[in-house]
């Protein structure tokens, strides 16, 4: 896979990610600036160009607010930030949970507003329980997110240069 670039709108909320050579596209015909280059360049017989890393859009894009997005494991913890949402601990990954608020056991569905991200330790000692049940209290309400950013945030996360861009 080739690199890519950033595309912010004009408001700075990220959109999506595009090729290298789109960019560039969009820089010469103006429709965007440069907002942050690597260190390389581009070379033509005449001109030059930074490699772009992110870009903005001069003119602003609505975008439809209510986003629909399938509730995963990978989108729970993303939208948690890989936080335990009982004790607040961040064991990484590989030692996190996803629990169901109201337990599958008590009629509780795979949603947005029904699932959160856990430690082993939280899941296991609130068990087939409610988080009233079990006396623990969780850090945050769940929702459903609702931002177009949340479906890039697994690919800003992953680059110095995007990551400041994740959560505006």
């Amino acid at each position: 896979m080739g690199q890519r670039v950033l595309v912010l709108n004009a408001s700075y909320e990220p959109l999506q990610l595009i090729s290298v050579r789109r960019a560039v596209v969009l820089l010469l015909q103006e429709k965007a600036e440069l907002i942050e280059a690597a260190e390389a360049q581009l070379r033509a017989r005449a001109i030059s160009f930074d490699v772009p890393l992110v870009i903005r859009l001069v003119r602003y894009i609505r975008i439809p607010r209510k986003l629909k997005l399938p509730c995963s494991r990978r989108g729970v913890f993303a939208r948690d930030r890989e936080t335990c949402q009982y004790c607040g601990t961040q064991p990484g990954r590989a030692h996190l949970t996803m629990d169901h608020v109201l337990p599958r056991s008590q009629g509780g569905m795979t949603t947005w507003d029904n699932v959160v991200t856990a430690c082993r330790d939280c899941n296991h000692r609130k068990g087939g329980r409610t988080p009233e049940q079990a006396h623990m209290v969780l850090l945050s309400t769940p929702r459903q997110p609702q931002y177009m950013a949340f479906a890039l945030l697994g690919e800003l996360e992953r680059h110095d240069v995007w990551r400041k861009y994740a959560f505006g």
